[in-house]
């Protein structure tokens, strides 16, 4: 893998999935490409549905002129209308799934999905584990409480640094066979999106930081490799309430 300069300068941009289709749409490509390079075909996130739906917001890690998409992350909010991500991986598996994401609506809940990196930056984090990390210091400008995702074995350590945990009520103690019958995918659930108590000290304190600086430019060492990259941060999320989420138990539709 090249670790150039060519990555050393990126920007990490959010936004809500309706006011950029064309970033969107760049996204899902470079998604498909890599699932299809790991020979997954199927998988709930991946579709273009969200395109249209102002309960998506967009993480993308993409290079200062937007040429190049490093990866990026998705973060659906439970809006009483359209099922999560996760209730249409798993709902089949174990029902259970709609009656938790309900019960957590009422405060404000979503998920964490479509998380990929292109291969240009594998094994690196930049591409994966950093848009991780933004989504969870964007969801507190969503009102959000809690976080769900359905993670694969590979970036089950990423949720457990910013503070998820296997949702241990679902499945088999979490884990689900998923997309295939030869992958294992565990659902983890983040229970304190405010303080962020259960993340690892170290990521809590950078993502309180980045909650205070959400337009910023910052160093940041990947944590896989002895490589710097100067990150720029665009994290503010323009025209969202913090109430906009908050779904009252009556109202949801799962």
């Amino acid at each position: 893998m090249d670790t150039n300069l060519t990555v050393r300068d990126i920007r990490i941009r959010a936004f809500r999935a309706t006011e950029d289709k064309d970033t969107c749409l760049r996204f899902i490509e470079g998604h498909k490409k890599v699932l299809e390079y790991h020979g997954i075909y199927n998988v709930s996130s991946s579709t273009p549905n969200w395109l249209s739906n102002p309960s998506v917001f967009v993480i993308v890690v993409e290079s200062l002129d937007c040429s190049k998409l490093y990866g990026g992350a998705r973060i659906q909010a439970a809006d009483g209308k359209t099922m999560l991500p996760i209730e249409t991986a798993v709902g089949e598996m174990d029902p259970q799934i709609h009656k938790y994401i309900a019960k957590y609506a009422k405060y404000g809940t979503g998920e964490l999905c479509g998380l990929w990196n292109s291969i240009e930056v594998a094994g690196l984090g930049i591409g994966s584990y950093f848009p991780a990390r933004a989504a969870i210091v964007i969801i507190e400008q969503l009102g959000f409480d809690t976080l769900f995702s359905l993670c694969s074995p590979a970036t089950l350590r990423f949720n457990q640094w910013i503070g998820s945990r296997p949702f241990t009520v679902v499945g088999n103690m979490g884990t689900f066979y998923y997309p295939k019958l030869d992958l294992l995918a565990t659902a983890v659930f983040l229970e304190d999106a405010h303080t962020l108590n259960n993340a690892h000290p170290r990521e809590r304190e950078k993502m309180l930081w980045l909650r205070q600086n959400l337009s910023c430019i910052n160093e940041e060492k990947s944590p896989f490799k002895n490589v710097v990259v100067k990150v720029r941060y665009e994290l503010e999320m323009v025209g969202v309430s913090e109430n906009e989420f908050k779904i009252k138990f009556s109202e949801v539709n799962m």
